[in-house]
This record gives C-alpha cells, structure tokens and sequence, in this order.
C-alpha cells in the first residue's frame, strides 16, 4: 500500500476532505454528461491548488467530492474557488441545458458540507491522544 502522506518544507500531512455541493433549489439538472464534464473540472481546478481529487460521485441534484488538500489553504476559500470556476464552466459548456432551470446565472446553494476523512476512526484517534504521557519513557543510559 501505497503511504498517503505527503511532505512541505515545513510539515508531513494527509488531510482529505469530503464536500458535498448542491445544486441551487435542489434543481435535478446534472444529468450523466454534466457530471462527468464536472469530474474532470473539479480535477482541474484542484491541481491548479494543488489538491487532488480522489473521488467523484452524484445524483442530478448534488455532487461528492473526496479531495486530498494541503495545509496551507483556507478551507473556505478553496471551496469558494471550487463552486464559482466549476459554475462557470458548466454554464459555458451546457448553457441551453442550464437555462431551462435557471434564469439567473445560479448554479450551487450557498451551502455546502466538508467534513475531515481519515484513515483512523474518531475513537482511535482520541484513545491514542489520551495515552499520551501516561506510560514512563523509557531511557536510553548515555
């Protein structure tokens, strides 16, 4: 297995994230055609900050992204970046389909969900901080 871990000058992380977009007033305007043509948008705009995008899914509603990012980004921002180019560039590539569900130039909710996904579960992850300073260390004689 490959190790997930990536490095900076100034820190080794994995962080990965998944962020559910939905489509303004929940409108079932992603067909099939649409949502590839995403996939590969969101892949795009996540190489130009540098992330990755590790998985894709959907309905005609919303999309799932599994992104792996870097630390050094606002979270907030990347997402706003995300929403406005991937927006823009459906409304260029499918405006006749676009337009029959919307008259103004709207396509995501303000909304969205990102939630941390790792490799350890919560409770592992909390039993292992806890242990912390708890057994004696060990001591090499010098």
């Amino acid at each position: 297995m490959e190790n997930p871990t990536k490095s900076s000058s100034h820190a080794v992380y994995d962080i990965k994230l998944h962020v559910v977009f939905v489509t303004r007033y929940r409108r079932p305007c992603l067909h099939e055609e649409l949502r590839d043509y995403l996939k590969g948008a969101f892949s795009e705009i996540l190489a130009a900050w540098r992330c990755e995008l590790i998985e894709f899914g959907g309905e005609t509603d919303h999309i799932h992204l599994l992104i792996a990012i870097q630390p050094a980004l606002n979270i907030s921002t990347l997402i706003g970046n995300l929403k406005t180019a991937s927006a823009r560039r459906a409304r260029n590539r499918f405006a006749e389909h676009l337009a029959a569900f919307y008259c103004k130039p709207m396509f995501w909710q303000r909304a969205y969900y990102a939630g941390s996904v790792g490799g350890a579960s919560l409770e592992t992850v909390r039993a292992y901080v806890e242990s912390q300073g708890t057994k004696p260390l060990k001591r090499n004689p010098a």
